[in-house]
């Protein structure tokens, strides 16, 4: 049995697969605000509880924002501030009474959907987060690629590609540069991006509707994100070639993108042709929690 654990800022889900990634269990308790024992005692007693109804112990894989430093031990980046800073990995082992692997959301996410999601049985896969934030991930032969420093697929912290006049200087982004992917591809980014030239406050799901129903302002915002997206991804083709893009996260719900972006990232890609597949995931908010629990592939 795998156990894996989606350690979100609101929730705390675990899932329980067998051999198959049939799933037997499935649970969720409110991540506690800004209290780390208070944390581990949670995912201890999610654990706890899985184990005693399934009769059986389990490996666990615990997917979170931000990563652990290799020089530190520690957590880094997570936007689950009170984690920053703590030997967390150490701490569950120790709480646990075994070994846990920890991983990026974003990769557990990746993992999910290359291992029996929408890209099973592609060599090379990058999954993408376009939600509060922007991630990525990378999964090569069915294996998550880190790297030395733990940010391989950290492609939200990169500049926005071949930028144009209406790019320029480009958002200022919370790790303290400007013009990052995240925000312009991130839900509060488009929502930024529509408010800078057309006014008003309009979040992603609103200009979304307003694009379908032929609002030409919330269109128009569509179409600048539908050819950012196409440069950005275009990017990572030039430079990692996958078979399969996997789009995550609440803005991979807007169904044109599928169709958009393809036809547009040709002009961006260094090659004649752009074989890539750009994919709609199968598992949803599932992914991350069903990736953590497969780290034990």
């Amino acid at each position: 049995m795998r156990l894996g654990i989606d350690l979100g800022g609101t929730k705390i889900e675990i899932v329980a697969l067998d051999e198959g990634g049939n799933e037997l269990l499935r649970r969720r308790v409110a991540t506690p605000r800004g209290n780390y024992p208070a944390t581990l005692a949670a995912i201890a007693g999610l654990v706890a509880g899985a184990e005693a109804v399934l009769d059986m112990q389990g490996t666990v894989g615990i997917g979170t924002p931000g990563a652990i430093s290799p020089c530190s031990g520690l957590l880094r980046n997570s936007n689950s501030t009170q984690l920053n800073g703590q030997p967390i990995q150490r701490d569950l082992e120790s709480l646990l009474g075994r070994q846990v692997k920890i991983a990026n959301d974003a990769n557990c996410f990746a993992l999910s959907e290359a291992l029996d999601g929408a890209a099973a049985g592609a060599e090379v896969v990058f999954g993408v987060i376009l939600g509060t934030g922007v991630g990525g991930g990378i999964v090569v032969h069915g294996r998550i690629l880190t790297g030395p420093n733990r940010i391989a697929g950290e492609w939200g912290h990169n500049p926005l590609p071949w930028p144009d006049a209406e790019d320029l200087p480009g958002p200022a982004c919370y790790c303290g540069k400007q013009g990052c992917i995240e925000t312009f591809l991130s839900g509060p980014g488009i929502a930024a991006d529509y408010a800078r030239l057309h006014g008003g406050v309009l979040d992603a799901v609103a200009i979304v509707a307003g694009a379908d129903a032929g609002n030409p302002a919330c269109n128009a915002t569509l179409e600048r994100y539908e050819d950012r997206l196409a440069r950005a991804l275009a990017h990572v083709v030039n430079i990692l070639d996958p078979d399969v893009i996997v789009l995550g996260g609440g803005m991979s719900n807007i169904r044109r993108l599928y169709r958009e972006v393809p036809r547009r990232w040709g002009q961006y890609v260094f090659s004649d042709c752009v074989e890539t597949r750009l994919a709609a995931n199968r598992y949803g908010d599932s992914s991350g929690v069903r990736g953590a629990a497969w780290l034990w592939a």
